[in-house]
């Protein structure tokens, strides 16, 4: 079970919670645009207690940061992570998420719209195929992407990728956002070791084409976004021979990777 040790905010316990039902309610948010950030720990600490902003903490029995489990699907030749690696507009990603709290997996397809926005959609998936494309997995992803960006993969989908972390959710009432707080994030390849990221937590707002109030506070204090995918920037760090120019700058700065435990 998730715990707030793993949070780099002290006063989380003070915030006003919001539940599951209210918080899609508000700022469900299917389309987006998303801002990511990678933040070091204290400086991600200092700048939660000073934003000054109404927010709201998603609980749900109690509990305030939850454990989060993706697995992510590619051909053999890696064309979803090529298609982010070039910058093309038509990219997507492919993934089972897991609520591991709950127990509860989506099969999720993610692609990209209208001006960066980033388009989510997905079914319920059953636990013990988190791992792999059912045939029912494989048509919906095919049905999906062909509606969404007009074309399907042409070879085998297989896990490529698996990350895990830890996520407290905040909701900014009255501008229709939100904000994600991952901490211990870690990936590992299939049949590899686990790497975790390190000093450092990935913040993420999710909102409409307008930057929300938190964006603003963070950029105040000179923290600008980063160019991170938990996907392919994952694939990047743990595969030195993928082309990764797009994520560079990040992966040279940010990501202090080390062996997990």
């Amino acid at each position: 079970m998730s715990t707030l040790a793993a949070v780099p905010m002290d006063n989380l316990h003070l915030l006003p919670a919001v539940g599951l039902e209210e918080l899609n309610a508000e700022a469900a948010l299917q389309t987006r645009v998303d801002r990511k950030y990678v933040v070091p720990t204290a400086v991600a600490r200092h700048l939660l207690a000073t934003f000054r902003h109404e927010a709201r903490i998603l609980e749900m029995d109690g509990a305030r940061s939850f454990a989060y489990d993706s697995v992510y699907f590619d051909t053999a030749a890696l064309d979803s992570y090529l298609l982010a690696a070039h910058g093309r507009r038509r990219r997507y990603k492919i993934r089972t998420r897991t609520y591991v709290d709950s127990g509860i997996s989506f099969l999720e397809v993610k692609t990209e719209g209208a001006r960066e926005a980033t388009v989510k959609e997905r079914i319920p998936y059953r636990l013990a195929d988190r791992d792999r494309l059912t045939e029912e997995g494989l048509d919906y992803v095919r049905e999906t992407l062909a509606a969404a960006v007009g074309t399907v993969p042409a070879g085998t989908l297989a896990p490529v990728l698996e990350t895990r972390y830890h996520r407290t959710t905040l909701l900014l009432p009255g501008c229709g956002s939100r904000a994600t707080i991952d901490t211990g994030v870690t990936w590992q390849r299939p049949a590899h070791r686990s790497w975790v990221l390190t000093d450092a937590i990935i913040l993420e707002t999710k909102s409409g084409s307008t930057a929300g109030p938190l964006d603003r506070h963070l950029w105040a204090h000179g923290i600008r976004p980063s160019r991170i995918s938990k996907f392919a920037t994952g694939m990047a760090a743990l595969r030195a021979d993928l082309p990764a120019n797009r994520w560079h700058r990040t992966l040279r700065r940010s990501l202090n990777l080390q062996p997990a435990a």
